[in-house]
């Protein structure tokens, strides 16, 4: 009961803390960020320190009273050395990478000092059920990566930063959230299946397949000289021969295009679809295949590339979703 009592006013603290901030890039920590108190062994610190000052006072003993305050300076000396451990720090986001779904998103941010002072056993956690990561900024810059598990597509935002201390004594926590302005596309889970054989490139698709068209490819012939034709293009040598003005003419070679479309998977349902066509999308960019998608009024002209496999994946991922903005 009190554990459930606890976690709930932490929460609604946390949530308190991240309102009062703007989502922002970088955030430094100053003292209306950091919050302090005792830890567990804090606070039986402290309680040893009241009982031996209530046995000095019952004695009368003077070197009870003299130990008594030598602790209580170590434990005041405590607080200004575990906050000071965080004041100062400059928290960037430099990065996030996206994922599949059931993966784990990671964001990589960027820790900076401005002073020649070591910060020692920092400890960086996600709001949203991410690993902690333990760091030491040595040095004028330190970068760390975070990870979030990301159960479903769409837009992956991990909420919050949490970074806390209880350097050097461990008597005090000292820690601060920070609202940073970070999130990441999940895709949706790749499905296997094999391609079906219109999509297959052996069946007459992808790179094997090939249709002439004009173009500076290979030469294919001659052809009467028609008004408007380039100069470049005259078989000079035929005319000077008295064949007549004769043009060259170039077949070039171009892949048929391929369609990906969602409204041809049938009554599936549709995460099985999209992730059917998730995988599909991978195959044909591992292959270098022109492709095109469809995903009902969307469409993604034929192209290739990476830059054509992250846009396809992007619209699978955000694809019927009310935040796809």
């Amino acid at each position: 009961m009190v554990s459930e009592w606890r976690h709930a006013l932490r929460a609604r603290m946390r949530r308190w803390v991240l309102s009062r901030q703007r989502p922002a890039r970088s955030h430094r920590l100053t003292q209306n960020r950091i919050f302090i108190l005792p830890t567990r062994a804090g606070s039986a610190f402290l309680l040893v320190l009241l009982l031996m000052l209530v046995m000095a006072i019952n004695y009368e003993n003077n070197l009870i009273y003299a130990l008594t305050f030598l602790l209580l300076g170590i434990f005041m000396v405590a607080i200004f050395h575990t906050y000071s451990n965080l004041a100062g720090i400059e928290v960037r986001v430099l990065d996030a990478a996206p994922c599949f779904a059931t993966e784990s998103a990671g964001f990589e941010l960027e820790l900076c000092r401005h002073s020649t002072r070591r910060f020692e056993q920092l400890t960086f956690t996600l709001e949203r059920q991410g690993e902690p990561c333990v760091v030491d900024l040595l040095q004028p810059r330190q970068a760390l990566r975070l990870y979030c598990p990301a159960p479903r597509r769409g837009w992956l935002n991990p909420g919050g930063v949490k970074v806390e201390t209880t350097y050097p004594l461990g008597l005090f926590r000292a820690w601060a959230w920070l609202n940073l302005d970070m999130k990441t596309l999940v895709y949706p889970l790749p499905l296997e299946a094999p391609l079906p054989a219109s999509l297959q490139p052996a069946a007459g698709h992808g790179r094997d397949a090939i249709t002439q068209r004009n173009g500076d490819d290979d030469f294919a012939g001659l052809e009467r000289f028609q008004p408007g034709m380039s100069p470049r293009q005259v078989d000079w040598k035929s005319y000077a021969r008295g064949r007549g003005l004769h043009a060259k003419h170039f077949a070039g070679h171009q892949d048929p295009d391929l369609w990906l479309d969602l409204d041809a998977l049938g009554s599936e349902a549709l995460e099985k679809r999209l992730s059917r066509l998730t995988a599909w999308v991978l195959e044909l960019s591992a292959r270098d295949v022109r492709f095109g998608l469809r995903l009902g009024q969307f469409v993604l002209t034929p192209a290739r590339g990476e830059g054509h496999r992250v846009r396809a994946l992007s619209a699978l991922a955000l694809y019927g979703l009310e935040d796809a903005s």
